[in-house]
């Protein structure tokens, strides 16, 4: 039986990119399909935070960039936020053959009833050959 707070494979993906999630964040999410660019990373991670996937967003965290605490953090925060909309501002670099890029965007959620906005600058790096989010000093 599937479970009725995920969203069906018809639905729109989380990251505002107009496409099905099953074409969109969630070949990535689900399928473990490689992000090809930082951007698409960004928009999965968007997804993962709506979906409280915290294995993907530890999976997807640059290993130089986690600590002894990165899983605890995630899943407390995780729990009381609520992502509900990304609009992605620029993306520098972050392209196929980079070994870098920045993705800007900012992101509405909720939070104890409250709404918020989130205004990011994240750099991201390839390990391995992957995408992988490093900070948000960008």
């Amino acid at each position: 039986m599937s479970d009725p707070s995920e969203p069906t494979d018809n639905a729109s993906c989380l990251c505002g990119s107009g496409e099905q999630l099953v074409a969109c964040c969630g070949r990535f999410l689900d399928q473990g399909t490689p992000a090809e660019t930082a951007e698409q990373l960004m928009r999965s991670r968007f997804s993962a935070y709506s979906l409280k996937r915290v294995d993907y967003l530890i999976e997807t965290t640059h290993p130089d960039s986690r600590t002894p605490g990165t899983r605890r953090v995630i899943e407390t925060n995780i729990e009381r936020v609520t992502w509900t909309s990304l609009k992605i501002l620029s993306a520098r670099q972050g392209l196929a053959r980079d070994k870098i890029g920045k993705v800007e965007f900012a992101a509405e959620y909720q939070t104890q009833g409250e709404s918020h906005s989130h205004h990011e600058h994240s750099r991201f790096r390839r390990f391995e050959g992957k995408w992988k989010y490093f900070d948000d000093q960008g």
